[in-house]
């Protein structure tokens, strides 16, 4: 729902020639990409999810896709090269985030976005939708869910909402499910910020 979600709410009818995703995993996010671009690079930390990646997407017929093994937190791209930066499900697991978000605006071409997609953690609704799935699915298979999350989400959504609106003071914010921006009424929240 989350990156269906993302792409729902960047307007529509555009065009961006260089998009790059940073921790695409196994590229969940793509399929759901409805705008048109010249060329698209999918990174990730781990070359194993990007196997992975490449071989969802080479029976969707896209022209120009790349894989690239790299660091979200910093990308090898060139200052202002890149039209829109995607990062779902991402800013809430890397150290230093006001860092990170500095870089990915350094990236980004003047005019160009950053699409973010966050988990709402520690937020009432996501706490309570942790216990009625994920967490019986990890138990179940004999995984310490909770010792799994404190150590991959180390960044509280709040905060990285502050971080992006210094940085991007006239970003756009949209929320899922209720619409009310609140973490504790929602699951997601997603940001595009134009620099």
């Amino acid at each position: 729902a989350g990156h269906r979600f993302l792409e729902k709410t960047l307007p529509s009818g555009r065009h961006y020639g260089r998009v790059l995703e940073v921790g695409a995993g196994t590229g969940e996010h793509l399929p759901f990409v409805r705008h048109g671009f010249d060329t698209y690079t999918v990174t990730d930390l781990d070359p194993q999810a990007l196997a992975v990646a490449r071989r969802k997407a080479a029976g969707t017929g896209l022209a120009g896709l790349s894989f690239v093994a790299q660091n979200a937190a910093r990308p090898a791209q060139a200052d202002a090269s890149v039209d829109r930066l995607i990062a779902a499900h991402v800013l809430e697991h890397l150290e230093r985030p006001h860092e990170v978000i500095k870089t990915w605006r350094d990236t980004l071409r003047p005019g160009g976005v950053l699409s973010v997609l966050l988990p709402t953690d520690p937020g009432l609704a996501w706490r309570l939708g942790r216990c009625l799935g994920p967490r019986r699915q990890a138990e179940k298979k004999g995984l310490p869910y909770d010792y799994i999350m404190a150590r991959e989400h180390i960044n509280a959504c709040y905060h990285l909402l502050g971080l992006l609106r210094h940085y991007f003071p006239d970003s756009r914010t949209a929320w899922w499910p209720l619409g009310l921006p609140s973490t504790d009424l929602n699951l997601f929240v997603a940001i595009h910020a134009e620099r």
